[in-house]
């Protein structure tokens, strides 16, 4: 049991904390509301596309690992958002108020009780809770890393 405690505390710091990197809330806080929908030169996105694909993923993530009845969303067309940039600051503050509530959702997930880490869902073809914890984290991470950049080649980070 004192193993499955820390292996649960590891996981949430995966994906609530940065350790060896910066976190989707530093990487997002205090951008520029012209730079949201800019696309870089020889980029294909903008971070608002980012922040909405992270959105995206990370809801499917969630309702696969917590809902036997899933049914996957095309790929990658319904992980994308065609708009580059968000609506009003509405749409934006909302997209991240979605990402911070629900990968908390997500590590309700693993903190419930009756939590089975290792055993593959049903509804899939054998992933189950723990790896997709760590797809979570990886997946955000990595476009983090990627919204980081833009902000770089925009001239809005350090």
């Amino acid at each position: 049991m004192k193993d499955h405690a820390a292996l649960i505390t590891s996981l949430k710091e995966l994906l609530l904390k940065g350790n060896a990197h910066v976190t989707f809330a530093e990487a997002v806080k205090k951008l520029p509301v012209q730079l949201r929908g800019e696309v870089p030169e020889n980029m294909p996105y903008s971070i608002w596309q980012l922040v909405e694909h992270i959105r995206i993923t990370q809801y499917d993530i969630l309702d696969f690992s917590r809902n036997p009845h899933y049914k996957s969303i095309n790929w990658p067309k319904d992980y994308w958002p065609k708009e580059t940039a968000p609506k009003d600051d509405t749409a934006w503050h909302h997209s991240l108020d979605r990402i911070n509530r629900e990968v908390h959702e997500f590590i309700a997930l693993l903190e419930a009780p009756d939590a089975d880490l290792f055993t593959p869902f049903p509804h899939g073809d054998g992933q189950h809770l723990f790896r997709e914890a760590v797809l979570l984290a990886d997946h955000n991470s990595y476009h983090t890393g990627e919204i980081i950049a833009l902000r770089r080649m925009l001239g809005a980070w350090g």
